[in-house]
Parts: C-alpha cells; sequence; structure tokens
C-alpha cells in the first residue's frame, strides 16, 4: 500500500529552519535541499500543456524546469529564492515520444494480427504469437510450417490499459527469415519458455510504425530508426500492479490531484489512474455535467523503477495534501488542457 504522510509543514519547518541556521549548510547536497524545498514550498510538478485530441503526439509544449542552485550557509528562505538560479529547459520531456510508446507496447503484448496479402492481392490477417528482440525492438514469429518470405507484411498490436484505454501499434516491413536464428532461439524461449527449431523462425525487418494513443484516434508515424533506437519504458512491468494499488487504496488521493494539479473549473465526480511511466501518469475524470476527459500529469522529475515512482507519487500525495488545507499557498503548476473522451466509462 502507498504510504500517507500527511503529517502538515510543521516538522518540515522546524528541519529546514535547522539547516538553514547551522554553517554545514555548505557541505548538504543539492539533491537534499531540492527535496526539503519541493516538501516544504510547492515546487512541485512542472507546468505543460497537453495536447489535445486533434494535435499530433510529437509535439511537445514549452515547459520549464526550475532547479535552485548555490545556496548559501544561514540564508532565508526569501534571500535564497530571491538569489536562486533558473535552470530552463524550453522543451522538457513529460510524455513518452510515441517510439518509446511503440517499443512498450511491443513488450507487453503476446498477441497481435500478422496481415500479408494473398496470391489474389487480398489482405488476409491472422492471431499470432510474437517475441521481441530487445535491442532493436524487431518481432520475431515461430511458424510451424514454412511460411513466404521477402514479402510486405504488418503487425498489429494492441494493449488494454484498465478498460479504459487502448493504445495500440502497427509495425510495417517485410516478413523474413533472419541471417542469425540463433540468438532469436532464446529469445523466444525466454518469452514462452519452451523450445523452437531455428528453421521456424521469421522477423519483420521494420519499416516504419504507425502509433495509435487508443481505439478511434489520429496516428503518428514512427521511423524505423527512431524505433530501434528507443527504449521501452522501465516501469512496464511494475506499471499495471502498481495503477491498480492506487486506484484501490489510494482514490481520495487521485481526486485531491484533479483540484490541485488540474486547472478546473467544474467539480470532478470520480477520477482513476490509466497507466503510469517514468515521466508521469494518465488519469481519466468524470464530472456528471461536463462529461469525461483524459488528462497528463508530470512527475517532477524522471523515475526509473516502481520504488521511484511510489516514492514521488507520496511526495506529490503530501504536498497536494497540505496545499488543499491551506498549509501551503497553493503555487502549484496546474495543468491547463483537458483531453474529451468519446467513452463514457470510467
Amino acid at each position: 500500500m502507498l504510504e500517507k504522510r500527511h503529517t502538515g509543514p510543521f516538522f518540515l519547518s522546524f528541519l529546514l529552519a535547522f539547516y538553514l541556521s547551522t554553517e554545514s549548510v555548505c557541505d548538504l547536497s543539492e539533491e537534499m535541499l531540492l527535496q526539503i524545498q519541493t516538501r516544504q514550498f510547492g515546487a512541485a510538478c512542472p507546468r505543460v500543456k497537453l495536447a489535445p485530441a486533434s494535435a499530433t503526439a510529437t509535439k511537445r509544449s514549452g515547459s520549464v524546469w526550475l532547479r535552485r542552485r548555490n545556496w548559501g550557509p544561514k540564508c532565508s528562505v526569501a534571500a535564497a529564492a530571491s538569489t536562486a538560479q533558473l535552470e530552463v529547459k524550453s522543451e522538457s520531456k513529460t510524455k513518452p515520444f510515441p517510439a518509446e510508446v511503440s517499443r512498450t507496447l511491443m513488450e507487453l503484448a503476446k498477441v497481435g494480427t500478422l496481415c500479408t496479402l494473398t496470391e489474389e492481392g487480398l489482405p488476409l490477417g491472422t492471431g499470432v504469437r510474437f517475441a521481441v528482440e530487445p535491442e532493436h525492438g524487431t518481432p520475431l514469429f515461430c511458424f510451424s510450417s514454412s511460411a513466404n518470405t521477402n514479402i510486405s507484411s504488418s503487425l498489429h498490436v494492441q494493449f488494454e490499459q484498465f478498460g479504459l484505454r487502448t493504445p495500440q501499434c502497427s509495425v510495417q516491413g517485410t516478413l523474413t527469415k533472419p541471417q542469425d536464428p540463433k540468438r532469436f532461439v532464446s529469445v523466444w524461449r525466454k518469452r514462452f519458455g519452451e523450445e523452437v527449431d531455428q528453421d521456424s523462425i521469421y522477423i519483420i525487418a521494420v519499416d516504419r510504425v504507425l502509433q495509435l494513443e487508443d481505439i478511434q484516434e489520429d496516428g503518428v508515424w514512427v521511423t524505423s530508426s527512431d524505433y530501434r533506437n528507443a527504449q521501452p519504458d522501465p516501469l512496464r512491468d511494475s506499471a499495471h500492479n502498481l495503477v491498480t494499488e492506487i486506484n484501490t487504496n489510494n482514490m481520495e488521493d487521485l481526486t485531491r490531484f484533479c483540484n490541485v494539479y488540474v486547472d478546473l473549473d467544474f467539480l470532478v465526480s470520480e477520477a482513476k489512474m490509466i497507466w503510469v511511466d517514468r515521466l508521469g501518469f494518465d488519469m481519466r475524470l468524470s464530472s456528471p455535467h461536463k462529461g469525461v476527459f483524459e488528462v497528463r500529469i508530470p512527475f517532477p522529475r524522471e523515475v526509473t523503477d516502481g520504488k521511484g515512482a511510489k516514492s514521488t507519487f507520496n511526495c506529490m500525495s503530501q504536498l497536494a495534501w497540505e496545499v488543499e488545507r491551506n498549509f501551503q499557498h497553493s503555487h502549484v503548476p496546474k495543468v491547463k488542457e483537458l483531453k474529451p473522451v468519446r467513452s463514457p466509462l470510467l
């Protein structure tokens, strides 16, 4: 269960005052000061504008990250804030690029639809199991009978996220035999726990990938080089359990996040987390009068594993709790744009 540490600002104020009153403050790490400043004075998530449904997923907002540096000993908070240097990133990432999402989906899914053309030139799609070569994301198959090679093919893959969203991708390329089938045999064994003959291994040499955030939404084309060079999300194996845990045990926190981190002009009746990755998490919120919306809330910094995601969520929850009770000034950057969702499901 995610930890709730809603203890109020008093202990944090004492701790910060103690650090700032000692000569050893210069020896403190910058990261420790950033953590204290973040928890106590609301330097939370960077400002991010989410792309509406009609915008392409490759656009990035002009977000900024604030980073305070060169703290002196025995300095007051006001003086420190006035002399702080701001480190600005004009295009800070708050959402994985489509190539990374495609690689993640290929790692999470184990079945898809392989489409080829018949001798009559008609499209034919069949369900297949597939594995993914980890270095470049090449999809591979095991066929019991010999298949035609060097033919144009596509593999369609989708992954349902708690019945709320179904991201998908279509890998286009050439179905062929690999030059070194032995190394693909071990990939298949790791994926499905079974031995296969190397002569039954086939791959798709990827030309391009169509990435879609959900059903009935416009897709984004990913080049083969971007796909090969991207890395799947490090939280992919723990994301499902983490989202389940939060939706089960932290419902009040999710509703509070809508009030604190999102700029809303209506009352949220229900909120659920859809998915989480290294840069933040997606939520779906419902209003009885406005409808259903999807919103992206970024983490204040990138996480690399489930433990880091839990810790960051707890820190954001603590800050939101203090802001809601007026223990903190509500100077928290808010997400400005919502994405309307056609589906009424939540």
